[in-house]
């Protein structure tokens, strides 16, 4: 049993068979996570990076199968949040400590590239000191270099699976794999610091195509890994499907901090929703990174992708005293600058 643990730390590798017996067995979850802390703990001692989300649109004009927000759901309130009021987020963050944003939102076409460089910039003129970060899906080379030009420095994009045929079953057909891929290198090669990553338990899923997923992001070797359980929502076609397993997805996170030893890996707002102290146990299974809400109190529960999302309490940014306190409870400690974190071991490590 160590000799596969051990195997996986020492070379950052194992077979697909290795992986698959990792995978499909909790046999091996106690030495797996203990091997996951000891790595993120030497490459970032007990640091866990906050970040402030801003969810600044629902509109989307995709209709993944899954999404709480995609377009066909006629039962989303929707909203967008306008210039002055992302800006008002930033400065609210910035007075609580926090020098990385997170600009997420759907595909809304509302955002044009002139709009969103317009935001960026005025961030980046505002908070020279901090980070900005967009997520806001699959755009066009000339578009992501656009938001680079003007300031954002760092993009997730989550593949949610890179298994072709699986992707097909969750999106509609004018989305394809070959195309998130595409945009992922493209980030890449313009400069951004990217993060990618899946869902855990999403339906049709089978443990091949989590060993491909695994395989991908070996390829692409992003700077932050995002994944987290399937969440179903009552107003999609897949909403009779059941939810991912905690046990899997912090399995799938100890793999992942072996595999990619300085690798920022967030513990995610979904795990918190699908267990009071998931995000506690992620932290401990190799995670480093937590995301607090920073949008304005009356959107948090408009932005929906899947049912019963926590958009209160420790997960908003005001409540961030609370959330280092339960950060601290689960042995680590928050660090809210964007500057670089002195390993314990004497190396410099970037936050994400």
């Amino acid at each position: 049993m160590n000799n596969l643990i051990e195997t996986l730390k020492t070379t950052g590798n194992l077979t697909d068979s290795q992986l698959q017996t990792l995978l499909e067995t909790n046999a091996y979850d106690a030495e797996l996570r203990k091997a996951a802390d000891a790595v993120r703990r030497e490459h970032y001692g007990t640091d866990v990076y906050i970040r402030g989300l801003i969810e600044f649109t629902n509109y989307c004009k995709n209709d993944c199968l899954y999404c709480g927000i995609r377009r066909s759901n006629r039962c989303a309130e929707r909203y967008r949040l306008t210039k002055e009021e992302i800006l008002e987020c930033c400065k609210e963050g910035y007075a609580l400590g926090f020098r990385t944003f997170v600009l997420q939102g759907g595909e809304d076409p509302y955002f044009t590239d002139e709009r969103l460089c317009d935001i960026v910039a005025s961030i980046r003129k505002g908070y020279p000191d901090c980070a900005i970060t967009l997520s806001v899906g699959e755009k066009p080379r000339e578009s992501y270099q656009s938001y680079f030009d003007a300031g954002a420095d760092r993009y997730l994009l989550r593949h949610e699976t890179a298994t072709p045929e699986h992707y097909s079953r969750l999106h509609p057909s004018e989305l394809t794999f070959a195309q998130r891929r595409k945009c992922l290198f493209d980030l890449k090669e313009i400069g951004f610091q990217v993060g990618a990553g899946f869902m855990v338990g999403s339906p049709y899923q089978t443990t091949e195509h989590i060993i491909a997923d695994l395989r991908f992001l070996q390829e692409l070797k992003p700077d932050m890994i995002g994944i987290g359980p399937f969440l179903s929502h009552k107003d999609t076609p897949l909403r009779d499907y059941p939810n991912g397993e905690l046990e899997l997805v912090l399995r799938i996170l100890g793999i992942l901090r072996l595999m990619h030893p300085k690798v920022l890996l967030p513990a995610t707002t979904a795990l918190g929703t699908m267990h009071p102290q998931g995000r506690e146990l992620g932290l401990q299974t190799g995670a480093n990174v937590v995301m607090p809400n920073l949008s304005p109190q009356s959107v948090r529960k408009k932005y929906m992708l899947y049912d019963n999302k926590i958009s209160t309490g420790e997960e908003s940014a005001q409540s961030v005293r609370n959330l280092t306190e339960k950060v601290a409870s689960a042995g680590f400690r928050v660090v809210t600058a964007r500057g670089d974190a002195k390993t314990a071991a004497g190396r410099t490590a970037k936050p994400f």
